[in-house]
């Protein structure tokens, strides 16, 4: 049986260089990695906004009146300030869980935290520079919101417009009977839950609203 020609010497495999830690190689590739990851990060980042713009976006979706064409500003104060409130139903829930006799320890504390945080960033936002929502003073823009099935791809075809409580003090009392008439509609039962409960992490997206129309124009 003739036998497997050798290798010839030096032509065998090429073995493949290590590069140098502190080489100009090891450096080049060291920003192209820290290039990529930044690259990820920002469109992660991207999608989170994107995804908590939609919620909101589909939220006040459902509080559409089928037989409004457009609204007044009055009626979109109301509409604000259902939003503002819209975890009431929920920390009263927290409430009720943390008031039973016996229990250690307050439950769902970050939970919580988050919320109430939340809540105060956009009532300031409303009260002060404005509150982004989309356009529903303007019939066209609303027909085409209605029509919106939530794809997150046409997000930018939404107009969106920021709204601010200032000059809305005659209308108030009609904000807060607002609320009254959608409090009901929106609630929703917190399940009480035992000790062995993991959800204190849940959060509630902190992205600012003014970030909400440049991610909106972006492709």
């Amino acid at each position: 049986m003739p036998k497997a020609p050798k290798a010839l010497k030096g032509k065998g495999a090429v073995e493949k260089k290590v590069v140098h830690p502190y080489s100009r190689k090891a450096a080049q590739m060291a920003r192209e990695v820290t290039k990529q990851e930044k690259k990820e990060r920002k469109k992660n980042e991207k999608a989170i906004r994107l995804s908590s713009t939609g919620e909101k976006l589909l939220w006040f979706q459902s509080q559409l009146d089928p037989s409004k064409t457009e609204y007044s500003k009055k009626e979109a104060c109301a509409i604000i300030e259902r939003y503002l409130h819209r975890f009431d139903s929920e920390l009263e829930q927290i409430e009720l869980v943390n008031g039973i006799k016996g229990r250690q320890g307050r439950q769902h504390s970050s939970r919580e935290n988050v919320i109430k945080q939340t809540i105060e960033r956009e009532r300031m936002q409303y009260e002060g520079y404005g509150i982004e929502i989309p356009e529903i003073m303007n019939g066209k823009h609303l027909k085409m919101f209605r029509e919106w099935n939530g794809d997150l791809k046409k997000l930018p075809n939404i107009k969106i417009k920021t709204v601010s409580s200032k000059g809305l003090d005659s209308t108030k009392k009609d904000c807060k009977n607002g609320i009254e008439d959608g409090q009901n509609e929106d609630k929703e039962s917190l399940t009480a839950q035992s000790d062995d409960d993991d959800d204190d992490d849940d959060e509630v997206s902190e992205e600012p609203e003014s970030e909400m129309l440049a991610d909106l124009k972006q492709p």
